[in-house]
């Protein structure tokens, strides 16, 4: 059983997920870790203030971002990834939807996959099929490039629940059983404002998938809409939807701000 694994069914408390972007571009830190010294020190400060799983990404998908190739993402991704698995003996994580960055996890034996496209690339559920990493299979409406010129449903919430019974359906028959998935709604990929409140009022309804439910809303378009842009504004108000995520029935949370996050959690399991 990998690291996540263990953690997810060692205890019932949510699971901290802390950002690793090593991008130029990303919405929120980008071209702040993407140099080793910064990255590593990033990871250390996270693991010193509770985070239980790193989550490293060298594409951005932020709307409108620009396609990167495998080797760019690679030689992003390869050096920094290296070093944190010779530093630190730690849950990772890799964001990623290419088969190649895919395998090359399996090869540094990191725990989990985090796809953006649920695994739809083709050869990315052959990638990964026979190893024993947990999957995160995300929903978005389109891809970054076009994702949020005016997104459509009838039902979001019953849409988004039809697309994740397919891909589970998709992963069973490839080998990946239930215990290596995980759900996230996907707030802010190919969703409005109104559809993203939507789905985070109606969290609860994917419990009935019987899986664990990451929820990443830290720092989105969302969260700033509500509070403006001042950073601790914008801090204090994706800690609190965190801590709102959990009651609906999140397990994993994804997030940038690890110990304001983890003193929230604390002061929520203690009343």
């Amino acid at each position: 059983m990998n690291k996540i694994s263990q953690l997810l069914h060692s205890n019932s408390n949510p699971l901290i997920m802390g950002v690793l972007n090593l991008t130029p571009d990303s919405f929120s830190d980008g071209g702040k870790f993407n140099q080793l010294g910064t990255a590593l020190k990033h990871v250390e400060y996270m693991i010193e203030h509770g985070v239980d799983i790193i989550d490293i990404g060298a594409e951005s998908s932020r709307p409108g971002a620009e396609i990167i190739s495998v080797n760019e993402e690679r030689a992003r991704l390869e050096p920094i990834l290296k070093e944190i698995k010779k530093e630190f003996n730690f849950p990772i994580s890799i964001d990623t939807y290419k088969p190649e960055i895919m395998r090359l996890s399996i090869d540094y034996e990191v725990d989990m996959i985090n796809d953006i496209y649920a695994l739809q690339k083709k050869g990315a559920i052959d990638a990964v099929s026979n190893s024993n990493l947990l999957v995160c299979l995300m929903h978005m409406q389109n891809s970054p490039a076009n994702m949020q010129n005016s997104p459509s449903y009838e039902n979001i919430v019953s849409e988004v629940g039809l697309f994740f019974k397919s891909r589970i359906s998709e992963c069973n028959k490839a080998g990946i059983k239930n215990e290596r998935i995980i759900i996230d709604p996907g707030f802010g990929f190919g969703k409005t404002f109104e559809h993203n409140t939507d789905l985070f009022k109606n969290i609860d309804f994917f419990k009935r998938l019987s899986l664990p439910i990451l929820i990443g809303v830290s720092r989105k378009s969302m969260v700033k809409k509500m509070v403006g842009d001042k950073e601790n504004d914008i801090i204090q108000a994706s800690v609190l939807m965190a801590c709102l995520a959990i009651q609906k029935g999140a397990r994993i949370l994804r997030v940038h701000d690890v110990k304001e996050t983890q003193n929230a959690i604390s002061v929520l399991q203690a009343l």
